[in-house]
């Protein structure tokens, strides 16, 4: 079998690179797959994550990352250019490479990819649940402005992935929010790591990770932290992230936490679940939640906000972690303040945990994902004969 993933670039060190990544190191060793990726940006740089040998990367050279910072005239202008060179240029490749299966991660090629008429079969996979795609609150406009472009990009997103043979999303929960597709499926992340030694939560450490901004809401995990320390001053909380740290140092401050601290991006971040004892995610949204995953294939414990998509998905209440209404700030100390006061439940949890997580290790995720590859080419076959 031959595949083509299409993907901006492989050389930042996101969520989205890692689980290409991953997944296509898994198809090609393993599975014994013709793997191609087709980027368009960042020709010359060093991958941010090991790619096999076997993987056969094609650089298009678009650099659509050049525009940013133009004066806006110029920048459409150059955008539409590019569009159209990458068009071309994509189109070129998949009749030259003759895939299988085109997979794209839903950027500018979802625009023109169905138009292709290379005879791979389409496939969309998505990164964001659909509450938290193109909301577009990262521009300085206002409300009513904001909801009518959003609109109107989600109506033309929707347009086009109804075309796609497959439209992949990562939970069930957000499956039930594109109630216009009928083409979905379903497939989580996997798991990027399996350590062999595990935490025995016995540490006085609770950790969270995620990126300084707003949607992951730390100011809630510091608020329910300044609940949880007046009774437990011998835990810490410890943050691991990227991003803008002064709103939340402002916040210890306020409170006066001595036992909470906001590290930047940790390296070595499996160990510092293995050091812990409870991890906590207080977003507002995900895509699916990643850090829960891998927190839980250390052993240790989520206690979790109950936000779309991912945590229900993913956690069994009571079983293998708990779940909390979102945005309940007073609830969510509470959690941690069970856990932590209850040990052998809080190891129970943990063990469970462990355990739950080996749902999302590569060879499941990958096994489902070859399901549906043979799933659609045994399809196309049916109706072409």
């Amino acid at each position: 079998m031959k595949i083509a993933y299409c993907i901006p670039g492989l050389y930042n060190s996101g969520g989205m690179e890692r689980v290409l990544t991953l997944k296509a190191n898994y198809f090609a060793d393993v599975l014994g797959y013709d793997v191609i990726v087709v980027l368009t940006e960042g020709k010359g740089k060093d991958y941010y994550y090991k790619l096999s040998s076997r993987i056969k990367v094609i650089n298009l050279d678009i650099n659509f990352d050049s525009t940013y910072g133009l004066p806006i005239y110029i920048r459409v202008f150059k955008q539409i250019a590019k569009e159209r060179l990458f068009k071309k240029k994509l189109k070129d490749t998949l009749f030259y490479e003759k895939p299988d299966i085109t997979i794209s991660l839903l950027r500018r090629e979802i625009n023109f990819l169905t138009s292709i008429k290379d005879g791979s079969i389409k496939i969309g996979e998505i990164h964001f649940g659909r509450d938290n795609f193109r909301t577009l609150e990262e521009y300085h406009l206002p409300q009513s402005v904001r909801v009518f472009l959003a609109k109107r990009w989600i109506n033309s997103f929707i347009k086009k992935v109804k075309e796609l043979d497959s439209f992949v999303v990562l939970t069930h929960e957000d499956k039930e929010k594109w109630s216009e597709l009928n083409n979905i499926t379903v497939i989580h992340n996997p798991l990027t790591f399996y350590p062999a030694e595990t935490s025995d939560c016995s540490s006085k450490q609770v950790i969270a990770a995620g990126r300084y901004v707003p949607i992951k809401r730390f100011d809630h995990l510091i608020e329910a932290w300044a609940i949880v320390s007046q009774k437990h001053t011998d835990w810490t909380l410890q943050l691991y992230g990227a991003g803008n740290k002064e709103q939340y140092q402002s916040l210890m401050e306020k409170y006066q936490l001595r036992n909470c601290f906001i590290n930047p991006p940790a390296p070595d971040i499996e160990q510092k679940y293995c050091d812990s004892s409870i991890f906590v995610l207080s977003s507002k949204n995900e895509g699916f939640g990643m850090v829960i995953i891998e927190a839980m294939a250390c052993g240790v414990p989520p206690v979790s906000y109950d936000c779309p998509c991912g945590p229900k998905d993913i956690i069994t209440d009571q079983e293998d972690g708990l779940l909390v209404e979102s945005g309940n700030i007073s609830m969510l100390a509470e959690k941690i303040i069970y856990l932590i006061e209850n040990e052998e439940i809080r190891k129970e949890m943990g063990q469970s945990a462990r355990i739950k997580s080996q749902q999302f290790l590569i060879d499941n995720i990958g096994k489902k994902w070859d399901e549906l590859f043979n799933y659609l080419l045994r399809r196309k076959h049916e109706i072409t004969d």
